[in-house]
């Protein structure tokens, strides 16, 4: 018999990946289903407009045309889109605007048709009568008493306003040798998944039973949320997540399009799909970030940091999805980064404007309190002239006191940041650097070194430390089939994350056989347990650690029937090449196949034992995992153009035990690219009638290819005492690190001139206008 090698560990290719490169994979627009209608959906031009009349008459009329639909149509058949975040002003979600228009983008009419093109064709038909209304798109503007109204129900444009503080904040204040403020902008950002949303739904009459596709990150959340607007039973609703062209968090949310589309399918008897074009995709998918950070810090002249307070104004954009009160929270209770500070405070002001609504984006929350956190090391460092690293160093939570509770009150569960940084250092090659910077200087050269050492917050949980409708436990089922193969259910709902390959390494190691005996299999909601998603880098940290507990009961049950047959205890047993043995010799050993057999045959009962191989587990964690890790640029700007060149770019990263080295190092190469591109490239812009800028890929700069540095990759290892494998998560770290060390970088280059903070995002603009600006001052 050939040996079964093992594969945690190993740099396995993704069994993903041949289904996707050969073009066979399924995606939402791929589906093709007998009497299929199509809807598009007219969006309002304007920011912020009374909706006096709509005449869908012509529309109605037009060949192939359907049906058309406006919020009078649908009155009190659909509920509000959820928000499970807390928020003291929670307005109705509609799934089409209901006298009023608050956003560019909102949908008004959705016109379905026999083809996409009959469809446009009535769409363009459809004329509204609007009378346009003073917008507000700065959010600290629309705090002020004589701001435009968004809703008009809560008297102000206030969504939340939330206080945090810890004690002998304002002590520390008066102790302090001087206090450094600083003002931070983490500008609006568009998400960009390369498969724009789309849906297709389906109604059975006969059975009563919804199914509805999705482009989605959370299956069953999505049904639940489906069925309560629609006041359908879950159990004859269905979300399947077929292939899905990434997320980066735009698509853990519920949208009207979805609600929308199941409505038509049901009133139809017709099956509907709805597809995002990218002009809808950057007006009515959530954004990102889109915070105002007035940060002071309380410093003594040897760099030591002894509080921080900030204020946060948060633009929420004009209603609130699923998390969208919730993402800024993050931001202030992680701005402490990897460091001792004793003390901190923050209020957080969430306020309406008319954009679209902001939400979860890679990272959601924790590259802004990275951000933060980094900045103020470089700010205290050139206060006082120090070296960053030396701040750093200085501020470091020691490795001997985690589990290790901050001000803000979170438990980090391990970490050893010195470890990470001296590492990033020895790699850089720092002193020697150093050297080489201060001799460029010397001949008028612009270039610049910037440290990043971040830590940030993943697999969320318990569930208690959640709103609630939020859930912090994840599901798995596994079943080994009677042919010996196993089947993993997960609750989970991979989408370029690579579990169908990481799951797979663990469970063929957990059961001595080989990887191509294990199928993973996730995202329908009939098929699956009932699961919470992913996001927040939770897949293998949470939905992982199910599934191990699932293949421990498998694993269990398996040894007590070769026990029976071998006569000897299950605890002194092992699984080995396909075989059950004894620990001390694996020779002696009985066909694993045999077993499973045993346990489907059923001809010898074992008293209290079951026939069958089937486990299912559901995972509460008693708390967050905090990956964390270095990040260093070295960076050159050319004075005459304001133009980046990248030296270098040096990523240490410890997300605990690594399953697969190759995928680890592939979403630090993804969350780098998407970090740098908020730091030096992207921007949603509004104008201030609230008209949309960016509304496409020509005037929304995500980098390509050649804008970006060439990865040099590392990392330490610092297990998680939080689940059996060790791990923490890995799926936003480059975008937590990589921001704030590419504007280090640009400005310590900029130190020289005396420029001393820019905002992003850092075009050869902005920076050429800042240099010649210092040379007039």
């Amino acid at each position: 018999m050939a040996v079964v090698p093992k594969f945690v560990g190993e740099r396995i290719k993704r069994r993903e990946d041949p289904r996707l490169i050969t073009g066979t994979a399924t995606y939402v627009d791929d589906l093709r289903l007998p009497g299929m209608l199509h809807a598009v959906i007219l969006r309002s031009p304007h920011a912020h407009a009374r909706i006096n009349a709509i005449d869908t008459s012509a529309a109605s009329k037009a060949p192939g045309v359907i049906t058309v639909l406006t919020a009078a149509e649908l009155k009190d058949k659909i509920g509000s889109l959820p928000c499970v975040a807390i928020a003291d002003n929670k307005p109705f979600h509609p799934v089409l605007a209901i006298d009023k228009v608050r956003y560019v983008g909102e949908p008004i009419v959705v016109v379905v048709a026999t083809d996409p093109y009959k469809a446009q064709d009535g769409l363009d038909l459809v004329e509204v009568d609007y009378d346009p209304l003073e917008a507000v798109v700065d959010p600290e503007a629309a705090l002020e008493p004589a701001a435009p109204l968004i809703h008009e129900e809560f008297g102000s444009n206030l969504v939340h306003r939330a206080d945090v503080s810890s004690p002998g904040v304002e002590g520390a204040m008066h102790r302090a040798d001087r206090i450094i403020k600083f003002r931070i902008v983490n500008q609006r950002l568009a998400p960009i998944p390369i498969e724009p949303r789309g849906a297709v739904a389906q109604w059975h009459q006969a059975s009563q039973q919804l199914t509805l596709w999705s482009s989605t990150q959370i299956p069953h959340l999505l049904r639940s949320a489906i069925a309560g607007m629609l006041k359908l039973a879950e159990n004859r609703t269905r979300v399947i997540a077929p292939e899905v062209g990434g997320g980066f968090g735009c698509k853990l949310n519920v949208y009207r399009e979805e609600a929308l589309t199941a409505f038509l399918a049901m009133t139809l008897k017709r099956p509907v799909k709805w597809i995002e074009r990218r002009r809808e995709n950057f007006a009515g998918t959530t954004h990102g970030r889109d915070q105002i950070a007035y940060v002071e810090l309380a410093v003594r002249n040897d760099g030591t940091v002894l509080a921080m307070k900030a204020r946060f104004v948060c633009d929420m954009g004009a209603y609130l999805h699923l998390f969208t009160p919730l993402i800024p929270g993050f931001a202030g209770l992680m701005m402490t980064g990897c460091y001792k500070i004793p003390a901190v405070a923050f209020e957080q002001v969430m306020v309406f404007t008319n954009k679209m609504a902001t939400d979860a984006y890679r990272g959601a929350g924790r590259p802004e309190a990275a951000f933060i956190a980094e900045r103020a090391m470089d700010l205290v460092a050139a206060e006082l002239g120090l070296d960053p690293v030396e701040v750093r160093l200085k501020n470091f939570v020691p490795r001997g006191e985690f589990p290790y509770t901050t001000a803000t009150g979170l438990v980090y569960d391990s970490g050893d940041y010195r470890a990470s940084l001296e590492k990033a250092l020895a790699n850089v090659d720092y002193q020697q650097v150093r050297d080489e910077q201060a001799e460029a200087r010397k001949n008028d050269r612009l270039v610049g070194v910037g440290i990043a050492s971040y830590v940030e917050i993943c697999g969320l949980g318990p569930s208690s430390m959640l709103p609630p409708g939020a859930q912090g436990w994840e599901s798995s089922t596994v079943r080994i089939e009677p042919d010996g193969k196993v089947s993993v259910l997960t609750g989970i709902s991979p989408h370029g994350q690579g579990q169908e390959t990481t799951f797979a390494q663990m469970a063929a190691d957990a059961f001595g056989i080989d990887i191509d005996d294990i199928t993973v299999i996730h995202g329908d909601t009939a098929i699956v347990p009932y699961g919470v998603g992913t996001f927040g880098s939770r897949g293998l940290t949470l939905g992982g650690t199910a599934m191990m507990m699932s293949i421990g009961k498998l694993q269990d049950k398996l040894k007590k029937i070769a026990s029976v047959m071998m006569e000897m205890p299950p605890e002194q047993l092992t699984f080995h090449n396909r075989t059950i043995a004894p620990s001390a010799d694996l020779a002696k050993s009985v066909p694993l196949q045999r077993v499973i057999a045993a346990a489907y045959d059923y001809k010898n009962p074992i008293p209290g034992m079951e026939p069958g191989l089937d486990a299912t587990s559901f995972f509460e964690p008693t708390g967050c995992t905090f990956p964390f890790g270095t990040h260093i640029a070295v960076v050159e700007i050319d004075r005459e153009t304001g133009t980046l060149k990248f030296l270098r770019y040096v990523a240490i990263d410890d997300c605990g035990r690594v399953i697969s080295p190759m995928l680890a190092e592939g979403q630090v190469h993804g969350g780098i690219a998407q970090g740098i591109a908020q730091a030096l490239y992207e921007q949603v812009v509004y104008d201030e009638g609230g008209q949309l800028l960016t509304a496409t890929l020509m005037d929304y700069a995500v980098p390509r290819a050649g804008m970006l540095p060439e990865y040099e990759l590392d990392r330490t290892v610092t297990p998680s005492p939080l689940n059996p494998m060790g791990v923490k998560g890995v799926g936003e770290a480059g975008t937590i690190g990589s921001t704030p060390c590419i504007v280090n970088a640009v400005m310590d280059a900029l130190a020289p001139l005396g420029i001393r903070h820019l905002d992003m995002p850092l075009s050869p603009e902005k920076i050429w206008r800042s240099i010649r600006d210092s040379r007039a001052a």
